[in-house]
């Protein structure tokens, strides 16, 4: 890749993996209208890299104390909701570990397609528009429980599909379940956390054939999208109780009509 499909990639990638607006939409665009060629499973590995990074500086306070509590546990200290919300983000990325190992290939070869996703992108976000409307917003991240934890975890599976959006899906049960927009933000956030670990680590064993590695691009990739992504949970929790859902779903929905007349034409 020149440096502007690099800067550009990485830039999508590091924007949209965690808005509600589904990631692998937006970076079927440049193929669709550029002509340009995958990126590759390389420089995959290097943009989540750079957006895990981003989301591990910026809840490392929270981390921090989520770890703590989780480890504590074990030499003796009192539970508290800290160490049960460690065990439900565990817990919550089971469902979609799990379908990603069974069923990995399937989704490759079968769902990977343009008209796939312009469908998700449409029909998700619809659903978090309703989702956004009938929010309440009362419950905190203080009353999570195990149940609401398997419900977000089994939606995160549906994210495997193209176009559905891992964060927005996620946002959409934990809304219509009754969390505030930013905890539901929040524990998404977090929640992605273990899965882009596991993601790139599946991708890193498949990246061990690769003949050749062009670490100049995947060094600018990593940082770009690191920085992107940073910037993006900061504005996102930043104004998501003053904007709402609302801009969010609208994109999605002309962003679905775009991809649906590209890939009907």
């Amino acid at each position: 890749m020149d440096l502007l499909q690099t800067l550009l990639l990485a830039l999508i990638q590091g924007i949209t993996e965690f808005l509600p607006i589904s990631s692998s939409a937006h970076l079927i665009l440049p193929s669709q209208v550029l002509g340009w060629p995958d990126q590759g499973l390389a420089f995959d590995v290097a943009v989540h890299l750079g957006t895990l990074i981003a989301v591990v500086v910026y809840f490392r306070r929270d981390i921090t104390v989520l770890l703590t509590a989780w480890c504590g546990q074990f030499a003796g200290r009192v539970s508290d909701h800290n160490t049960r919300l460690a065990w439900f983000i565990i817990a919550a990325t089971i469902p979609a570990g799990l379908a990603g190992l069974l069923f990995k290939d399937l989704i490759e070869v079968y769902l990977r397609s343009s008209l796939v996703i312009a469908l998700t992108t449409l029909v998700f976000g619809a659903l978090l528009w309703f989702a956004d409307v009938k929010n309440q917003g009362a419950k905190t991240l203080a009353q999570f429980t195990l149940k609401a934890a398997i419900i977000i975890g089994c939606a995160q599976a549906l994210a495997l599909i193209p176009g559905t959006s891992r964060s927005g899906i996620t946002i959409t049960a934990a809304l219509l379940l009754g969390f505030s927009r930013e905890d539901s933000a929040r524990f998404s956030f977090l929640l992605s956390i273990p899965i882009i670990v596991l993601s790139a680590g599946l991708m890193s064993l498949d990246l061990l054939e690769a003949p050749s590695v062009d670490w100049q691009s995947l060094a600018i990739g990593t940082a770009v999208s690191g920085l992107s992504a940073y910037a993006c949970i900061y504005y996102f929790l930043a104004f998501i109780n003053r904007l709402g859902m609302l801009p969010f779903v609208v994109y999605r929905l002309i962003l679905g009509c775009i991809l649906l007349f590209l890939s009907l034409s």
